[in-house]
């Protein structure tokens, strides 16, 4: 009998390595919002040392601080107000489109008072100017409410009212003139300075204070996230969507008067044809840099001030590269659609890199 043949056991295939984890501080840094504003702050700083190494330099003068740096946060404050307003508005899935009309409407009631006034350089008479140009910002904010939540009128549609007829409302208020004023209280709103920093920058940190305090350290953040993700279940759980969805309004009207506020003290006047010109823009592209989604929901208003702090910057690096300045709203109209189009579902599922299946990676 021959003996039995035995095929050649074939060898076991190794198994497939697994590649290294992510280290979960890393995943979770590349996972935060604020990486991506933040890298784009930094790229537009870059660019501006590159052309000028002195950018970032710093000094103390006359117990102020100066230098680029501190310009940009100074000028970076109106945007700052109106976005973080803006940040609420959003997050209940609502658009202010009328900011920049309560802006100059604001500015136009404080600086028509002081200059009519017998006593126009007084600060007192700056301190009523100024509590009568937020009572009124708080009026159009509730008309803005009003329409959205009790009447029901698209936030874009109720909003685009105000808009179209704020100008001519601040028109009439201000006679149709530019209104200058003398007055250094008020003209303390844009360049005074409080612990060597701009007056105007610590207002928009307060204000981003109070608002980050009130709605992460209570319920309210929580509520208006609900409502914005789905008004309707919301409602039905007991949440009053409605009376929040007013208050988010009025808070935006509040900041875009303070932001109009600071604009005038800037030039000591107001034109209300073009004071808060195309600030909303400004506004919804730092929301959105800042990673608050467009379509509502969750909100980071840290987010948003790294977002105005984007677009302060990117308005000084395309002047100081060259550019002219009529091109700054060409640059912010790009940024704003693209970041529209990475938001949108079609897009993500275009853009989305999907990760093989442990059986896939075995067979590989």
């Amino acid at each position: 009998m021959s003996a039995p043949t035995t095929e050649p056991v074939p060898a076991a295939t190794p198994p497939p390595v697994a590649p290294p984890p992510v280290p979960p501080q890393r995943a979770r840094l590349l996972a935060s919002p604020l990486v991506w504003p933040l890298l784009a702050l930094a790229v537009l700083l870059a660019v501006n040392v590159a052309g000028n190494p002195d950018f970032l330099d710093v000094r103390l003068q006359d117990g102020h601080l100066f230098g680029s740096v501190i310009d940009i946060i100074r000028n970076s404050a109106p945007v700052m107000l109106v976005a973080i307003g803006m940040t609420l508005v959003i997050a209940t899935r609502g658009i202010d489109l009328s900011v920049g009309a309560v802006a100059a409407i604001a500015a136009s009631v404080a600086c028509v008072h002081m200059a009519g006034s017998p006593q126009e350089g007084a600060a007192a008479t700056a301190v009523l100017g100024i509590a009568m140009a937020l009572a009124v910002a708080v009026l159009l904010g509730l008309w803005n409410g009003f329409l959205v939540s009790v009447i029901g009128i698209q936030p874009i549609i109720a909003t685009l009212v105000l808009l179209v007829s704020g100008r001519g409302l601040a028109m009439l208020i201000s006679d149709g003139q530019i209104t200058t004023v003398t007055n250094a209280t008020f003209e303390g709103l844009a360049s005074g300075f409080v612990l060597t920093l701009p007056i105007a920058f610590v207002l928009a940190l307060a204000v981003y204070a109070l608002a980050a305090l009130v709605t992460r350290r209570t319920a309210l953040g929580m509520l208006i996230e609900a409502v914005g993700i789905n008004p309707e279940a919301s409602r039905l759980a007991g949440v009053r969507a409605r009376t929040l969805t007013w208050i988010a309004y009025v808070f935006c009207g509040v900041c875009a008067g303070l932001a109009g506020l600071v604009i005038a003290a800037n030039t000591n006047s107001v034109n209300a044809n073009s004071l808060g010109q195309w600030i909303e823009l400004d506004a919804i592209l730092a929301v959105v840099i800042g990673g608050t989604s467009l379509a509502g929901g969750r909100f980071s208003l840290t987010g948003t001030v790294i977002g105005a702090l984007f677009i302060a910057t990117l308005s000084r690096t395309i002047t100081s590269i060259g550019i002219p300045a009529e091109a700054n709203y060409l640059f912010k109209a790009l940024v704003v659609i693209a970041v529209c189009l990475l938001q949108s579902p079609r897009a993500r599922a275009v853009l989305r890199v999907r990760r093989p299946s442990p059986a896939r990676k075995a067979a590989r």
